[in-house]
């Protein structure tokens, strides 16, 4: 099974790759750019392609003219001017994303949002495994699918975590897409919301009628994104489960609601469903519990990179005292939506670290008491000495990582470190 599209929206349409005679993989030094090596040198062994990456190469993009064809990896943007140079002269222009869809057999499910498209994506993978299908992961959730690819049958599922940077270029929508809550996000990345949104359009932009759209009830950009294609539309409501779930949060359930739905009209038996979201542990950086030092008990959501998520992650605890650390690389987010969820929870300090601290200090310091620092274990330091038994010491950024940190996973390990060297 495979959702061809007819307008590509990058680049034309892309000849079978044994066709172009010179390749580049564009950014090609990470997980995707990597996996796209190996498979390349497996299926097309005398194509020899060329990596170009800023990390051995600064001119990188001077060289994009030189080839047919470029597979673009995520963290390099389709609005640079050297690509759309490199487009207008008539380059062609693909991805690992886009490849994998030309590849694979079976039927793929793409899960997209603001956040939430993580833990939603692992626990359909889990919910599909526990009923014995044939179902694989990947995507922005950390692996490539590329390296499943040829294992796929006519009867497999893949679960596919899919970015904005991932669907900017594609050229094929899956076959059931899943739209969760969208939000201003990722404006240092575009120059403005519509090109977000427009961004996130592609997952189903190539549907066809006999394709379906999973789409957040009440959020108008998550149905703009559901209108864009052919296939049939599905509003789904988060009503309460009749499980309790073993991970915190009212977005949870969201999570835990279009899980549910999609596996029901994958025909998965409902209890098994439930059973198996109720045990779902979550992932790493996700409002997960690190341990509980004096009675209080320290969690780390280092994933949260917006405002919005970190209002998600104090509302998940609505009737305990909290202690939030937040702050980093500022992207243009728009801060008063902290102000605005902080209004009546129970909140003893907001300690503010990393390059948005001044800016999250102005937005919220009058419905909470705000205290500024340098690092993350002087933050960490200072939540030990005020917490009290039953507080929640909330990691909860609300900002990207790069300020300070490798990544949000390296943010959230050291997060770890310093909380398990405390003395209880």
């Amino acid at each position: 099974m495979n959702n061809g599209a007819s307008k590509p929206k990058v680049g034309g349409s892309i000849p079978p790759v044994g066709t172009m005679k010179k390749v580049a993989i564009l950014g090609g030094l990470g997980i995707e750019g990597v996996a796209l090596q190996k498979y390349l040198k497996k299926t097309e062994p005398d194509l020899k392609p060329i990596v170009l990456d800023k990390k051995t190469d600064p001119k990188y993009l001077s060289k994009l003219e030189d080839f047919d064809l470029i597979y673009r990896a995520p963290g390099v943007l389709c609005s640079m001017p050297e690509i759309k140079k490199a487009v207008r002269r008539g380059v062609k222009f693909s991805s690992t994303i886009n490849l994998f869809f030309e590849k694979a057999k079976g039927q793929i499910i793409g899960v997209t949002g603001s956040k939430g498209k993580g833990t939603t994506t692992q626990m359909i993978y889990e919910v599909l495994k526990k009923a014995d299908k044939d179902v694989h992961v990947g995507g922005n959730i950390g692996n490539s699918p590329l390296e499943f690819v040829d294992k796929l049958t006519n009867d497999s599922i893949t679960v596919l975590e899919l970015s904005n940077l991932q669907l900017w270029d594609i050229k094929y929508s899956p076959h059931i897409a899943v739209v969760l809550d969208v939000f201003p996000e990722h404006l240092d990345w575009h120059k403005n919301l519509n090109e977000y949104v427009d961004a996130k359009m592609g997952i189903t932009k190539y549907q066809r009628s006999k394709d379906i759209v999973f789409y957040a009830s009440g959020n108008k950009l998550s149905q703009k994104i559901a209108k864009k294609g052919k296939g049939r539309k599905v509003e789904v409501k988060f009503d309460k489960l009749p499980i309790k779930l073993s991970i915190p949060g009212r977005h949870n359930l969201k999570n835990a609601s279009m899980t549910a739905s999609i596996c029901s009209h994958l025909g998965v038996n409902p209890q098994v469903s439930l059973d198996t979201i109720a045990k779902f542990k979550g992932l790493p950086h996700r409002l997960q519990k690190v341990r509980e030092v004096k009675g209080a008990i320290y969690y780390n959501d280092s994933a949260s990179t917006a405002p919005e998520t970190t209002v998600a992650g104090i509302k998940a605890f609505p009737k305990q005292s909290k202690i939030l650390i937040l702050g980093g690389k500022d992207k243009n987010s728009e801060y008063k939506t902290l102000e605005k969820g902080m209004v009546g929870e129970d909140i003893k300090l907001a300690i503010l670290i990393g390059e948005s601290k001044e800016k999250i200090k102005l937005a919220i310091k009058d419905v909470v008491k705000t205290r500024v620092l340098k690092t993350l274990e002087e933050a960490v330091g200072v939540a030990y000495k005020i917490a009290k038994p039953d507080d929640i010491v909330l990691f909860s950024p609300g900002a990207t990582s790069l300020d300070m940190f490798k990544s949000y996973k390296d943010r959230g390990e050291q997060f770890e470190r310093i909380v398990k060297k405390l003395k209880d």
